[in-house]
């Protein structure tokens, strides 16, 4: 049997050879299939692992209030919105959370003027708390002190991108920028973070929180974010819990009523973007899975052709003893030779290309390629070359040796 199976491959790859343009043709929809999957997935697995880490320096104890506003009330020109007090209520009764802070973002992005250099940056106002909850240190000068909000200093704090878009010098640190029309000093340029999921975490500028009040002036429209994180990361569910109840209760919900407000954690932040990246593999993936199909029946046309061509050979084998088992074999191999080097050509241009597109995209992370998705593509190319293959390679066996020998 051994023997047998390394006749039928030898005779496989000299069959391959000596028709190479035809080979290559045969296997070009496996190569085009296999190809796209594997590109799809090395720039997922690359973009999701990526987020991930960024997602788990975020800190898995976090959660984050912010406001929501149901269809059905937005459509009655209502907007939900969180305030101090909800900020208050948290914080005076929740149990188990270890820091809480209240960011409060400009309406838009707001112009930010270093001599001749501007720049439209996220601005926000926040407390001393923030850097513990959001994991954001100063790198140069200080962060945020409580003393800044209360005072209501006109101070500020610095992401990488904005000071190298103004032009700021290496050490910012007690250089004036304008930001709304008013002179804000800056006491801190923030650690470099990145990207994360397309947004530049860099690009920002830190205020004072009760400074950012000032600002904008109408309390009454004054919309919060809350972020705090939990002491004890097994006590979340509870945590959450709390606060939504506390939220509903204080915003007058009824049992019927939706919340208008989100509590989200980083986790489930993650656990939403792996759906969305496992969603996009399928759909794409199947779609690519066509060019599969299309290369199989490419494979099953050419081996029927061979099968014809060597209808003689056939008959020749048969006669000085070959079975019908070792004919079977002979033409199965070939179609499984002919999809494998499909397979390996795919996975190595695909792999090869996902690496081209990745380096093109700015700030774009290293393309991946998951061992799970070698062993599937290989896998799948071995599965369509026997499937495919089995009608020629029967109808060879099946052949009746007068019959081939007398064939041509």
């Amino acid at each position: 049997m051994l023997f047998a199976l390394m006749e039928s491959s030898r005779s496989a790859v000299a069959s391959v050879l000596a028709h190479g343009l035809r080979s290559f043709l045969t296997t070009l929809g496996i190569v085009i299939g296999v190809a796209g999957v594997i590109a799809v997935v090395s720039l997922t697995e690359g973009l999701s692992a990526s987020v991930t880490d960024q997602f788990q320096a975020l800190g898995t104890d976090s959660l984050t209030v912010r406001s929501y506003t149901p269809i059905k009330d937005r459509m009655k020109g209502i907007q939900s919105r969180l305030n101090d007090s909800d900020l208050s209520l948290i914080e005076t009764r929740v149990e188990g959370i270890s820091s809480i802070t209240p960011i409060l973002f400009a309406r838009r992005a707001s112009q930010v003027r270093f001599g001749s250099q501007t720049t439209f940056s996220q601005i926000f106002g926040t407390t001393q708390a923030y850097q513990d909850v959001a994991q954001a240190y100063a790198e140069q000068g200080r962060f945020l002190v409580n003393s800044d909000s209360k005072t209501r200093r006109r101070v500020c704090i610095l992401g990488e991108t904005v000071r190298e878009q103004l032009g700021l010098p290496r050490n910012a640190v007690g250089e004036y920028v304008e930001i709304g029309k008013e002179w804000f000093k800056v006491i801190g340029i923030l650690e470099p973070k990145g990207e994360l999921m397309g947004f530049d975490q860099d690009d920002r500028v830190i205020l004072p929180y009760q400074t950012m009040q000032s600002l904008l002036g109408n309390q009454s429209q004054t919309d919060i974010q809350i972020q705090l994180t939990v002491a004890d990361q097994s006590n979340i569910p509870v945590v959450v819990a709390r606060v939504r109840s506390l939220l509903r209760k204080a915003h007058g919900l009824t049992r019927e009523d939706d919340d208008d407000f989100r509590i989200q954690t980083a986790e489930q932040l993650s656990e939403t973007f792996d759906r969305i990246i496992t969603t996009v593999t399928l759909v794409v993936g199947g779609i690519v899975s066509i060019s599969l199909l299309v290369g199989g029946i490419g494979i099953m046309n050419i081996m029927l052709v061979s099968v014809t061509e060597r209808t003689r050979e056939i008959g020749i084998c048969k006669a000085i003893g070959a079975k019908r088992h070792h004919i079977l074999m002979q033409f199965l191999v070939e179609a499984l030779l002919l999809s494998l080097l499909g397979g390996i050509i795919g996975l190595l241009l695909g792999y090869g290309l996902g690496v081209l597109i990745a380096m093109s995209i700015p700030s774009f992370p290293p393309a991946t390629i998951p061992l799970w998705s070698i062993v599937l593509a290989l896998g799948f190319s071995a599965f369509v070359g026997i499937i495919f293959g089995i009608l020629p390679a029967a109808k060879a066996a099946n052949l009746d040796p007068i019959d081939a020998l007398r064939y041509g």
